[in-house]
């Protein structure tokens, strides 16, 4: 099926804007047509009642009884050639008729109501075709009534709107040919950005992607259209270099227990040993595998994330509780650096949330408090109220962060201290997850530190209407 419809955009907008243009002028012709035809009449009838008036004042009855047109110095009515005139009794008996009549009449007897109400006016025809327009009006001369009948002829009427017809019939045409023109150069000109930025566009590629389009006018609307693909090519390639580092370091993750496991298994097969021997080769692959199924459930988890697969179920639950309980899963670490786990707040705090995925996050943050706080450190964990936000917050006694690497310590793989072992310092996603799991219901998640004064993190989270805001009870307990 064959599309009327125009490919290209410059030609649909050059047409558009001669349909436009063209009703436009179309409107405008019309309208300036009906008002030049109104006012070609009106000043027609104006010059017919003049004439009407002129001619009473020379009508007289003269001593044979005749009707006749008197003249004067300053007028010759007859002279003129414009107007028929025609003067009858009411009876209809000729009194009078004026040589441009000749031998037409412009009527017989007079009408109902002819003229009698001040002047009749109406188109009609000469018996040879030429249209006049006649007003009629009764006139008395001396004691006898007269009906006065004189028109002018329409033809130089006729004759001005034929000819402003024919400009506006030659004109119309020519002036929307040029406006054609004309816009279409316009709709090329406006559109060239256009075409510069596709071209550009096309030759962009994942590996090409720090190129931006031109931006020659960055206020307009084109302008700004660039700016926003040049902001998306910039979202990319963000994603793209995020992408590729985290190929790159998950890779380099998931290679090291690998090695680790076959290195010690290929050890354990180049000697003969005892049964304790091979029962300690086998330990020390069975802490590879479940380091490696730690971190393979780290990245399942920022997969589904990314991909929106993870469902949140949120419930009112009390927020100390699942802080006590995502302490309580980490006491075994405490202990064995002697260190001091605290959990303290307010135990009617609650918050809407799915708790496992919340537990997740306080488990981490704990985890990687623990990790950073030295032997015999204490490690604070508070729940409290501020306004209509609960805040959670997690505090090591360790070495604190520097301030450079505080904006990226939650990037996915980033260790503050690249020197430290995985064993000690983990794959670098404890961080990452947990802040994708508090932004996830609608918190936020801040880090506070001073290097040699520990880390602070803090967790916003939005309190539900369940939280009994009278009761003053304290929930403070602690973990050691």
């Amino acid at each position: 099926m064959i599309s009327l419809r125009p490919r290209h955009v410059r030609t649909r907008l050059t047409l558009w804007y001669l349909v436009v243009l063209g009703s436009v002028l179309a409107l405008y012709a019309a309208v300036t047509a009906i008002f030049l035809v109104f006012n070609l009449w009106r000043e027609l009838d104006e010059l017919i009642a003049q004439d009407i008036e002129t001619v009473e004042t020379l009508l007289a009855f003269a001593p044979d009884g005749k009707l006749q047109l008197q003249t004067h110095q300053d007028a010759d009515p007859d002279a003129q050639e414009e107007r028929f005139l025609e003067v009858r009794s009411p009876d209809g008996t000729l009194l009078y008729r004026n040589r441009r009549l000749g031998d037409y009449s412009l009527g017989g007897a007079a009408a109902l109501r002819e003229g009698r109400d001040g002047y009749s006016e109406r188109s009609v025809r000469l018996p040879d075709g030429t249209p006049i327009r006649l007003a009629s009006r009764i006139h008395t001369v001396g004691n006898q009534p007269t009906l006065i009948r004189l028109a002018r002829s329409e033809a130089p009427l006729r004759r001005e709107f034929r000819e402003l017809l024919s400009v506006l019939v030659l004109g119309l045409p020519l002036a929307l040919a040029v406006a054609g023109l004309g816009g279409y150069a316009l709709a090329g000109r406006t559109l060239a950005p256009l075409q510069t930025m596709a071209h550009r566009a096309a030759q962009i590629t994942a590996e090409r992607l720090n190129e931006r389009l031109p931006i020659e006018h960055p206020n307009d609307e084109l302008g700004q259209l660039a700016q926003v693909f040049n902001d998306t090519l910039a979202r990319l390639e963000r994603s793209f270099e995020q992408l590729r580092r985290f190929t790159a370091d998950a890779s380099h993750e998931l290679r090291t227990p690998l090695t680790a496991i076959r290195s010690v298994g290929e050890v354990g097969l180049q000697r003969d040993g005892s049964a304790s021997y091979y029962r300690d080769i086998i330990g020390s692959m069975l802490e590879e595998a479940n380091r490696l199924t730690q971190l393979v459930d780290s990245l399942l988890a920022i997969s589904r994330a990314d991909a929106g697969h993870l469902q949140i179920h949120r419930t009112p639950v009390r927020l100390l509780g699942i802080v006590r309980e995502s302490a309580s899963l980490l006491e075994v670490l405490a202990e064995e650096k002697d260190q001091r786990l605290l959990v303290s707040g307010d135990k009617y705090t609650s918050v809407a949330a799915d708790p496992l995925i919340l537990r997740q996050a306080l488990v981490n943050l704990i985890d990687n408090a623990i990790k950073h706080s030295p032997a015999g450190g204490t490690v604070w964990v508070t729940v409290a109220e501020h306004g209509n936000e609960a805040v959670v917050e997690v505090r090591d006694s360790g070495p604190g962060i520097a301030p450079e690497h505080q904006p990226k310590v939650f990037e996915r793989f980033y260790r503050v201290d690249k020197a430290r072992s995985r064993d000690a310092g983990g794959a670098g996603l404890g961080l990452s997850i947990a802040k994708w799991a508090i932004e996830a219901h609608d918190g936020q998640i801040e880090l506070e530190s001073e290097e040699g004064k520990g880390a602070l993190f803090r967790i916003h989270l939005p309190m539900t209407e369940a939280t009994p805001h009278g009761l003053a009870v304290s929930g403070r307990e602690s973990i050691k």
